[in-house]
C-alpha cells in the first residue's frame, strides 16, 4: 500500500485489515465466561483426583511428543479439543507436584488463592516495567514486599520507605545473579559497569552445598567459574566452615584478588543446612564484602515467630536476602521475593534509560521503576498473585501451613529414629529429613547406597510416592521434603510404609 493509500485508509476512505472479521480465536465475553468455567472445573476436578494418580510420570522419552499432532491446525479448534488432548496425551506425562505424596523436592504449592490471583494478573495483562506503565503494579508490589518483610521479621532497613526495598523476581537464581551484579558494582566503584572486568580479579564465596545458581551467577557476571570459592562444610551439620571462609578471604586479599560477595545458604537443597549467617556476616562486615542470604526454601518459615532463628543475623549483616513464596508459602510459581539494604548499588548496576522509556514520572525521581531492579525489562503483575495469597490466608493461615509441614517432618524423623536400619545423614531441618542406611559390617558402603537407591526408585516407579536423593560425605541419602498444601499425616504414613517395605526387601 502506498503512503497516499495508507493515508486514505486512515481517514476512513476504504476498508483495511482491521475492518474485516475478527480472528476466529477471539472469544466473546459470554464465550470466555463459559470456557473459563470449564477450565476452573477442570482444575478443581484435577485437585480432587490427583491423589489417585501416580505421583511420578509414567511415560518414556519421546512418548508425549510422538502422540501430539504434527504442526498447527489451519483453522482454530475448540477448547474441548484442547482439554481432550490435555487429558489423554499430556497428563500421563505430568509429574504431579500438587500430589499429597510428592516429597522429592521442595514444594511448589499452587493453591486456589494463588491460581485465582494469577488469573486476575493474566486477565489484566499489565506490563509493569515502569511506574508510568501501570502505577498500581509498582505501588502494590512495594506495599506487599514491605508488609511481607515485616511479617518475616526483616529489619526496617529493607523497607521501601528507607534506603532499601524489595522486588519480586522470577526465581532465586535471578535474585542471586542480581545481588552479585550489585555487589560487583559496589566493590568496583562502578568501574565494572563502565569498563567491564578488565584485568581485575574477583572472588565469590559460598559453601560446597550452595545452590548451583551461585556458580551460574559468577559465570553470567563474567567472573568465570574459577572465581567461586566453594568452601568446606562442617561434618554432619553441613554448615559452611567459617574458619575456612576467613582463610579464603585472607588468602585472596594477599594475592591481590578482590572479594565481591559472600553467599550464606539458609536451607540448602541437599540437606536443608542453615549456614551461620551471623558469623559469616561478621567477616563480611570486617572486610567490606557484600553478604547475600539465599533462603529460597527455608526463609518463609520466619512467618512463625518460633522459627525466626532461620534469619538470625540477617537484620544486622545481610546486604540482600531472598526467599521464595512459590515454594513452601502457597503461591504459584513464579514468585521470588528479594530485598536489598541499599538500593543504590542495585540501581547503579542495572539502570539504563533509552529515550523510548523516558517519561515525566521517572524523571521526577518520585517513583520506583522496577526495570532497574533486575536484568530483564519486562515484568508481570506478580504482586497481585502474592497479595491474593497473603490476604486470603492471613498471617494465621500462613503460620498454620508452615507449622503443619514442620510437624509432618517431625513424624518422618521419628520414623527414621525408630528404624534401626536407618540413620540421619544430617540434622532434620524444618520440613526436610535426609537419611541413609546405617553402617553394617557385612555391607560395603557402595553396596548399601545401591540398595537404598534401588528401594527409593522402586517406590517412585510404583507411583505411591516420589522421593529424591542427594550425596552427603560421599554417601547416597534419601531426601524427604514435606510442605505440600494437600499433604496430611496419613500421606506421610502411607509413603513410609511403602519405602520401609522396599528397604526391607532390598536388605
Amino acid at each position: 500500500m502506498s503512503f497516499a493509500a495508507d493515508a486514505d485508509h486512515a481517514a476512513g476512505a476504504g476498508p483495511g485489515p482491521q475492518d474485516g472479521p475478527a480472528p476466529s480465536g477471539h472469544l466473546t465475553a459470554e464465550e470466555f465466561r463459559r470456557q473459563g468455567h470449564q477450565v476452573i472445573d477442570w482444575i478443581a476436578e484435577y485437585w480432587e483426583s490427583v491423589a489417585e494418580r501416580p505421583v511420578l510420570s509414567q511415560v518414556g522419552p519421546g512418548q508425549v511428543r510422538s502422540a501430539l499432532p504434527d504442526g498447527l491446525p489451519e483453522q482454530g479448534e475448540s477448547l474441548e479439543n484442547v482439554i481432550a488432548d490435555l487429558d489423554e496425551i499430556l497428563l500421563p506425562g505430568i509429574t504431579h507436584w500438587q500430589h499429597p505424596r510428592f516429597f522429592a523436592y521442595f514444594p511448589a504449592n499452587s493453591t486456589p488463592a494463588s491460581v485465582l490471583g494469577d488469573l486476575l494478573s493474566s486477565g489484566i495483562g499489565a506490563q509493569g516495567m515502569l511506574w508510568a506503565t501501570s502505577p498500581a503494579v509498582t505501588e502494590l508490589e512495594q506495599q506487599v514486599l514491605d508488609s511481607f518483610a515485616a511479617v518475616l521479621g526483616l529489619p526496617q532497613a529493607f523497607s521501601s520507605s528507607g534506603a532499601g526495598g524489595g522486588v519480586i523476581q522470577d526465581t532465586a537464581s535471578t535474585s542471586t545473579f542480581t545481588a552479585l551484579l550489585a555487589a560487583l558494582h559496589r566493590v568496583s566503584g562502578g568501574a565494572a559497569r563502565a569498563d567491564g572486568l578488565g584485568a581485575g580479579r574477583y572472588a565469590v564465596y559460598g559453601s560446597s552445598q550452595a545452590h548451583s545458581s551461585l556458580l551460574k551467577a559468577a559465570m553470567m557476571a563474567g567472573l568465570g567459574e574459577r572465581s567461586l570459592r566453594s568452601l568446606p562444610v562442617e561434618p554432619f551439620t553441613q554448615q559452611l566452615d567459617v574458619a575456612a571462609l576467613d582463610a579464603a578471604i585472607r588468602a585472596d586479599l594477599a594475592a591481590g584478588i578482590t572479594p565481591v560477595m559472600i553467599q550464606a545458604a539458609v536451607g540448602t537443597t541437599g540437606t536443608g543446612a542453615v549456614d551461620p549467617v551471623r558469623a559469616m556476616g561478621s567477616l563480611a562486615q570486617e572486610f567490606g564484602i557484600w553478604l547475600h542470604v539465599d533462603a529460597a526454601w527455608a526463609g518463609v518459615a520466619a512467618v512463625c515467630p518460633e522459627l525466626r532463628w532461620v534469619i538470625d543475623g540477617v537484620g544486622e549483616f545481610a546486604d540482600s536476602f531472598v526467599t521464595n513464596p512459590h515454594k513452601w508459602l502457597l503461591t504459584t510459581f513464579d514468585c521470588s521475593t528479594f530485598w536489598v539494604r541499599d538500593r543504590s548499588a542495585l540501581i547503579g548496576a542495572l539502570s539504563i534509560l533509552p529515550e523510548y522509556l523516558r517519561n515525566p514520572a521517572s524523571e521526577s525521581g518520585a517513583v520506583v521503576d522496577y526495570r532497574d531492579w533486575h536484568p530483564q525489562l519486562g515484568r508481570r503483575f506478580r504482586a497481585l498473585k502474592l497479595w491474593t495469597v497473603l490476604r486470603s490466608y492471613g498471617v494465621a493461615g500462613l503460620q498454620q501451613h508452615i507449622r503443619a509441614g514442620v510437624q509432618q517432618a517431625r513424624r518422618v524423623a521419628d520414623l527414621v529414629l525408630q528404624d534401626e536400619q536407618l540413620v540421619f545423614a544430617a540434622p532434620p531441618v524444618l520440613g526436610l529429613v535426609t537419611f541413609r542406611l546405617a553402617d553394617r559390617p557385612e555391607l560395603a558402603p557402595a553396596e548399601a547406597d545401591r540398595l537404598l537407591l534401588a528401594a527409593m526408585h522402586a517406590v517412585n516407579a510404583s507411583g505411591i510416592a516420589y522421593f529424591s536423593h542427594a550425596q552427603v560425605d560421599g554417601r547416597a541419602v534419601i531426601r524427604w521434603a514435606v510442605g505440600g498444601w494437600r499433604t496430611t499425616v496419613d500421606d506421610v504414613e502411607i509413603a513410609w510404609q511403602a519405602l520401609a517395605a522396599q528397604i526391607r526387601s532390598a536388605l
